[in-house]
């Protein structure tokens, strides 16, 4: 092994974080290192990126980095389980205020905004999302994710008034979450007017794909 398969921890299990700090002081360094690596992401992007840089950048050891994670991809991958959490939360939200049988139009529309300020509140998505694609590790964390927000939205599309069986729910589901998130990434790449009328579009599409299934 040489000396940077050692600098970058290869041959140790590559998602495997040390043990998530409970001190207050831990804590705020675990948080620094996602912070300062989601920086970074969006500056040099996912090839380019070493555990010297993310160290380097907060004026601390590769050593001391090692304390808290093994290695560059433990650290994606604890990047983007913060992500999907925040996500997880934004289903949350969508979930608690979603009437039954709730205007289909009222609820494309705060389902997307509320998905999109996860998008565009993580600096470095666009690297993230390529990383969590291009990482065997990652990609299974990410599919994993997918089948639950599936679920959610199927969920959610019975209470909407959805009258279909559980495998087409979970169909439309799945092309629900896809169209939004890949719409979302566009969005993120661009800037003010044309970002709108992207926004706009998306809930267009959402709303006339949700519309074609709706029974009432």
């Amino acid at each position: 092994m040489t000396r940077a398969d050692i600098l970058e921890g290869r041959g140790k299990n590559p998602t495997e974080a040390r043990r998530k700090p409970l001190q207050a002081r831990a804590l705020k360094r675990h948080e620094q290192i996602l912070d300062i690596t989601a920086e970074l992401l969006e500056k040099v992007g996912v090839d380019d990126l070493t555990t010297i840089l993310i160290a380097r950048s907060l004026s601390i050891s590769v050593g001391s980095l090692y304390h808290y994670f093994p290695n560059k991809v433990a650290i994606l991958y604890a990047l983007s389980q913060r992500w999907l959490d925040e996500i997880t939360l934004a289903l949350d939200d969508i979930d608690a205020t979603l009437v039954d049988n709730e205007n289909l139009q009222a609820f494309t529309e705060h389902c997307t905004d509320r998905l999109l300020m996860v998008y565009r509140r993580q600096r470095g998505i666009l690297h993230l999302v390529q990383a969590m694609f291009s990482i065997p590790e990652l990609r299974e964390l990410d599919e994993a994710h997918d089948k639950f927000m599936i679920n959610r939205f199927a969920k959610m599309f019975t209470r909407l008034g959805f009258e279909l069986d559980r495998r087409e729910l979970q169909r439309i589901a799945r092309v629900y979450l896809e169209l939004i998130h890949a719409i979302s990434i566009e969005i993120i790449g661009e800037k003010g007017m044309r970002a709108s009328r992207t926004t706009d579009d998306l809930k267009f599409m959402a709303y006339s794909l949700l519309s074609r299934y709706h029974t009432s």
